[in-house]
């Protein structure tokens, strides 16, 4: 029996109404029509099936490429009392088997898995027993080798057309150049599809590039500038902690984010951003996926991402309730170097990813033709210190397995703690007598793990926090008291990355099924990076042109609102150093109180102030202040 759609979006969701395209999207896929959608990040792409599979009988699958996204997702649907599993890695079988039956028989609504999962012959025996009522590929720009992250898995999406010949086909995606969604169109072997294409552009969005010399003062400048909520991307995780010390020490109310720090500090953080508490959150690209904050006011890209894709992503996180927002890249002489130095120089040729293999299997003692079924905890840090690798050289190599099936990537902080109290029981019991602040919190742990007298138990930090109402830190702290007084051992132990191995260990084997793939991933890097530097350096052509173009939208308006379109004439160079000297006659400036008062472009006002010293026209005083000689 089928639903209005409306009212489902309604008493779920609390919308009155679809935007853009999303209700002729959703019309065509309740007509069992494939459908591609095109629609920018914050379109509302997932309400584009989430609804139709709610309004018919059986079951949506999903096939997303990222676990974070997959928990997210389910997450969402659990909150508004929708039934959902996820298939992820690292699942036993018999837990597997367990949840595939609930497909068929729980009355859920959504199954989210991998598309390395539907390599799987107990999933695929189990699809196609479901009543699956519609297919959805999302981020299904990860099935052309012309995407910013193809995976090859994601060519056997289109088996699915076999377990539910019935079923329409919908892909989603906020990044396809017109090659790759030819692309996806081909390889999913949608028939008949129909496309629907919101314009990308972002009216609202700001969007500028701004070359300096200083980038503490600009980002400085700018938070100041722009009131509300904003976010500054950076490409490692300690340079989130520097810039968020900074910003703090300088006024504003900020915070750090990336994939190295616990889940409940992820949540903590976030949680601070999302209720205004701190306005501004410094992050890596981990920072985003799944957060729906509307009111972001400002997006500063600290250093050059890698692609375009990644870049139109990120600041499209601005001003998704259509209020004017800003999108700012800070750059100086020499990003161009760094990001060609951390993007390209580090992309690995096929014999270190098969180095790089044999000694990932070697770290976990993984032995040759082994098939190992757990998720496994990696210190990233600790194992490139041990076989000598550079960091970024590696973490690409993990990546290229991660794409090509060999093994599933996940960047989730996890925390092992383990307790053992071998003191005797009456030495315990002193010990509580003469350490009464800290009795309560050793009580509750003996009460709830009920061996640690005996043997080494693993004990639930964020548990025990819920339980006594302590933070982790303070219950930490009380731990290695324990341990440093003699009455239990205490080992803490952690890791940045989760690992599982998808097939078993052949070493070159593994890697030569895929190894002439390595050279076109690394070319279609190259090609990336290129086009985001020609963003960068780009001069003449508006902002918004630029992006809506590599994205195959030809528009010939420009925004009217980005650095390009609103760069004052240069004028004459006479003009220029005309109006510094009028303004320098009124008062002495420094260099930053020019800028802002003379709205010269940084780079230029600092060629006409040099030009103006070597002719004696002005001099620098005591305060670093031009003035009129």
């Amino acid at each position: 029996m089928q639903k209005q759609t409306k009212a489902i979006l309604k008493e779920y969701w609390g919308h009155s109404g679809f935007r853009g395209s999303q209700e002729q999207i959703i019309n065509a896929v309740i007509s069992k029509k494939d459908v591609l959608a095109l629609m920018p990040t914050g379109g509302g792409k997932s309400i584009c099936y989430q609804v139709p599979a709610l309004a018919q009988e059986g079951i949506c699958i999903v096939v997303s490429p990222l676990v974070a996204l997959i928990q997210d997702q389910v997450n969402q649907l659990k909150n508004k009392g929708i039934k959902a599993i996820a298939l992820t890695g690292g699942i036993p079988f018999e837990e597997l088997n367990d949840l595939l039956d609930n497909c068929l028989y729980g009355n859920y609504k959504f199954l989210y898995l991998s598309p390395e999962r539907l390599q799987q012959t107990i999933v695929q025996e189990r699809l196609r027993e479901m009543n699956i009522n519609l297919v959805a590929i999302d981020e299904a720009h990860c099935i052309s080798q012309w995407g910013n992250d193809f995976r090859p898995a994601y060519l056997d999406c289109s088996i699915l057309k076999e377990f539910a010949p019935n079923a329409p086909m919908i892909a989603l995606t906020a990044t396809a150049t017109p090659k790759v969604v030819n692309d996806i169109v081909e390889n999913l072997k949608l028939d008949q599809v129909q496309v629907f294409k919101d314009s990308f552009s972002r009216s609202n969005i700001l969007f500028k590039v701004k070359q300096t010399e200083d980038k503490l003062y600009q980002l400085k400048k700018y938070i100041g500038l722009v009131p509300g909520s904003s976010i500054v991307y950076v490409r490692s995780r300690k340079m989130t902690l520097a810039l968020s010390e900074f910003l703090n020490k300088n006024g504003f109310k900020a915070t750090y984010f990336h994939g190295g720090i616990s889940k409940v500090e992820k949540q903590d953080k976030l949680a601070l951003w999302l209720n205004g508490n701190v306005t501004t959150i410094v992050a890596t690209n981990a920072f985003g996926m799944g957060v729906d904050k509307p009111d972001v006011r400002l997006v500063v890209h600290y250093q050059i991402p890698d692609s375009i894709e990644s870049y139109f992503q990120e600041a499209g996180r601005a001003g998704r309730d259509g209020k004017q927002s800003t999108a700012i890249l800070l750059a100086t002489a020499e990003d161009e170097h760094l990001a060609r130095q951390q993007f390209l120089s580090a992309l690995p040729d096929v014999a270190f990813v098969k180095h790089l293999y044999v000694q990932l299997n070697n770290y976990f003692q993984v032995s040759y033709g082994e098939s190992v079924q757990e998720t496994l905890s990696l210190k990233f840090d600790k194992f490139c210190r041990r076989y000598n690798f550079a960091p970024n050289m590696a973490y690409n190599a993990l990546r290229v397995l991660d794409q090509n099936s060999v093994l599933s990537l996940s960047e989730n902080y996890n925390e092992k703690t383990s307790l053992h109290f071998v003191a005797s029981k009456s030495g315990i019991f002193e010990y509580l007598n003469t350490h009464r602040k800290s009795a309560p919190i050793i009580q509750t742990i003996l009460r709830t793990y009920g061996g640690i007298t005996d043997y080494e138990t693993k004990i639930n930090l964020n548990l025990l926090s819920k339980k006594i109402g302590k933070t982790e830190k303070e219950i930490k702290k009380i731990l290695k008291q324990l341990h440093d007084d003699g009455i239990a051992t205490y080992k803490s132990s952690s890791s940045d990355l989760e690992i599982t191995f998808l097939v078993p260990r052949e070493d070159d084997r593994t890697i030569n099924r895929f190894s002439h793939k390595i050279k076109d991933f690394n070319a279609v890097k190259e090609n990336n990076m290129s086009s985001m530097l020609d963003y960068v350096k780009n001069t003449s052509e508006c902002r918004s042109v630029f992006l809506l173009n590599y994205f195959g939208e030809k528009t010939p308006e420009k925004c009217g609102t980005c650095d390009i379109c609103t760069k004052k004439d240069a004028s004459t160079p006479t003009d220029l150093k005309n109006n510094i000297v009028a303004l320098l006659k009124i008062r002495s400036q420094t260099s930053r109180q020019l800028e802002v008062s003379s709205g010269i472009e940084e780079k230029v006002l600092l060629e006409n102030l040099q030009e103006l010293l070597e002719d004696e026209v002005i001099i620098l005083n005591l305060r670093n202040e031009y003035k009129i000689k």
